[in-house]
């Protein structure tokens, strides 16, 4: 017998021996990973409740190339690479691209007439016989990493799944039919122009007048929401305690969408390291264009963490944020789902935060919305009203909100849903710019909670005047159109509200572009206080003047109390004394509504791309959030 035999007999007797051995026995024999390691590996994969290959793989305490090769013995099954054996075209309709993705499986090759099904996951294939089609015929386990099955799947189902990702969304529940109104509302728009033009040429009087008391009527019941949901709000504010890992903690698929993001890619992932939660229980995704090549060369100089990805998006008619994460969800299996932007540096206990409260909340609690703050807000001016802003926003008003029981419009990021309540409502619109206030409301109709919880995550103010009006037009278009698609069937959003819920609701979007559009009819009493001339001068009484001073100055009270209860909860106690100039900060809204209204007729898909990585955090380390 040749030497070549001994050895091939020898392989096959090694093979028979280490079948059904456990993968941990098999890598520490093969000397691939420490006993000692391995036994921390073993204590982490019982503590979170993952195969003990997943916790060395996310820890890097060995390569998935080495895991596979165990699993291989482990399980008696072959390995298949896509570069050396790649898959059978033959195959890819066996399986929907959905179910693979969901199970970690693909369809690779014919041996006989039995088919090897690759997974990435083999200690859930045998469950996973029960779910398989009747008529695929006899099947047997083949080995494969994950990525080769996202790859295989992205290169044949990409363009398909793209289309999908931009489509989700009913037409009803949609923005994406603006388009073919365009006439329209260019047409209703120009008519409405003409006629305020006429108005204020021949009746100036009757058009302030109309002007002036919607100006007026948003402004009271605007001011006096905020007001209300201060009082909700409990006197003292007590510490948080310390989160705790339930007991059955789940995955979290974390989704970072990515554009033109060359500056701010460099500290992304160091930021992120920083998380705490178990690695074997995140899934970073980080989300990118196919035609982003410099957000593509910036991470290729970066090394990913085990835990860390990068999924692709086919073009499309669109370009948005939504609709980018619309596609990468499927590549996603986290219980979890949350998002952050490029440029966030969360709390490092932030997710063991969110696992927690999921875990005590009732199943209708579907989504928890995190605090936003700044690390730059000393940046000058412009960022310190921006912060003093972003805390009333997220610290006084969203809290009230969802303790006075109204729907809450959600933040762009640091947000987390229940995978199954996210798909429920079929995702994001994926042509809405402002999709995360359009989901709040959209979750609220279907019947699902908001609450809010206290952890932060820091971003970068936006502090340069022209982007800061592009990124606040974007939002206030977003508004509108997010308004438009749900209240243009009045009825049922009542019925699925609720009446207070729905007034709430036109409050704080009407409510809220009719102050920013119509802030000129109120600038122009400052005609009246410097001895001008003013149309409504004949009507103008002293009581009536006495009325306005009051409204205004209760409205401008109202803000200043508001945002220095807000200052007071935040970390930026500093800016205490800039709360009073915000009266000159929130009249750059107004340039902004009137650059979306145009956006709206014109572009109303256009997605204004903010760019950060402008200012670095005020002091070594300020980008931590230490506060809750």
């Amino acid at each position: 017998m040749s030497t070549q035999s001994h050895r091939t007999d020898d392989r096959l007797a090694q093979a028979d021996n280490n079948r059904g051995k456990p993968l941990s026995q098999l890598m520490i024999d093969d000397g691939r990973v420490a006993p000692r390691t391995m036994v921390g590996a073993l204590a982490e994969a019982k503590r979170t409740g993952q195969t003990v290959a997943h916790v060395l793989e996310a820890e890097a305490l060995a390569s998935r190339e080495d895991i596979l090769s165990a699993q291989a013995q482990t399980y008696a099954a072959m390995i298949v690479r896509r570069e050396t054996t790649p898959p059978d075209p033959a195959l890819s309709t066996l399986l929907p691209p959905e179910f693979c993705l969901a199970h970690g499986v693909l369809p690779w090759m014919r041996v006989g007439e039995t088919l090897l099904l690759a997974t990435a996951r083999p200690d859930a294939f045998e469950a996973l016989m029960d779910k398989l089609p009747g008529d695929i015929g006899p099947v047997m386990m083949g080995l494969t990493l994950e990525a080769d099955i996202h790859d295989e799947i992205a290169e044949t189902y990409g363009a398909a799944l793209a289309e999908q990702a931009e489509s989700w969304r009913a037409p009803e529940d949609s923005c994406r039919d603006m388009n073919s109104a365009d006439r329209r509302g260019i047409v209703i728009a120009a008519l409405a122009t003409t006629l305020c033009l006429v108005g204020l040429a021949f009746a100036p009087a009757l058009f302030f007048g109309t002007a002036l008391l919607l100006a007026l009527g948003s402004l009271i019941v605007t001011q006096g929401m905020k007001l209300l949901a201060l009082l909700a709000l409990p006197r003292s504010k007590t510490a948080p305690k310390p989160p705790k890992l339930p007991s059955n903690p789940p995955s979290i698929s974390i989704l970072v969408p990515l554009f033109k993001e060359e500056e701010i890619a460099r500290s992304l992932i160091a930021r992120l390291t920083r998380l705490t939660y178990p690695k074997a229980l995140l899934d970073i995704v980080l989300v990118l264009e196919a035609e982003d090549k410099q957000t593509h060369e910036a991470l290729a100089r970066t090394t990913l963490p085990p835990w860390c990805r990068v999924i692709e998006v086919p073009p499309g008619t669109v370009t948005t944020k939504p609709r980018a994460m619309n596609y990468a969800l499927k590549y996603t299996r986290g219980d979890i789902i949350g998002v952050y932007d490029a440029e966030d540096a969360p709390a490092p206990d932030q997710l063991t935060r969110v696992a927690s409260h999921f875990s005590r909340a009732p199943p209708n609690v579907a989504c928890l919305q995190g605090i936003l703050d700044f690390y730059n807000p000393r940046a000058n001016w412009l960022s310190r009203c921006f912060a003093v802003e972003y805390a009333s926003w997220f610290r006084i008003l969203l809290p009230g909100l969802a303790r006075m029981g109204l729907a809450v419009p959600l933040g762009g990021t640091t947000i987390f849903f229940r995978r199954e309540a996210l798909e429920a409502v079929q995702g994001w619109d994926a042509h809405n710019v402002t999709e995360d206030a359009d989901l709040g409301f959209r979750l609220a109709r279907m019947g699902f909670v908001t609450e809010l919880i206290p952890t932060a995550t820091r971003e970068e103010a936006n502090n340069r005047f022209w982007p800061w009006i592009k990124q606040r037009s974007r939002w206030l278009k977003g508004y509108g159109i997010t308004w438009w698609v749900h209240t243009r069937r009045p009825r049922k959003l009542w019925q699925e509200l609720g009446a207070k819920r729905f007034a709430g609701m036109q409050i704080l979007l009407l409510g809220t572009l009719i102050q920013f559009a119509l802030a000129p009819v109120l600038w122009s009493f400052w005609l009246v206080m410097f001895g001008l001339p003013h149309p409504l001068d004949g009507y103008l009484t002293r009581g009536t003047i006495v009325a306005l001073t009051v409204i205004f100055l209760t409205a401008e009270a109202i803000s200043i109390v508001i945002g220095l209860a807000a200052v007071a909860r935040s970390p930026h106690r500093g800016l205490t004394l800039w709360v009073p100039t915000l009266f000159a900060y929130f009249p750059l809204g107004t340039i902004a509504l009137y650059k979306a209204l145009y956006e709206t007729l014109f572009r109303p898909f256009y997605w204004d791309k903010t760019q950060h990585g402008h200012s670095a955090p005020d002091t070594p380390g300020s980008d931590v959030p230490t506060d809750h």
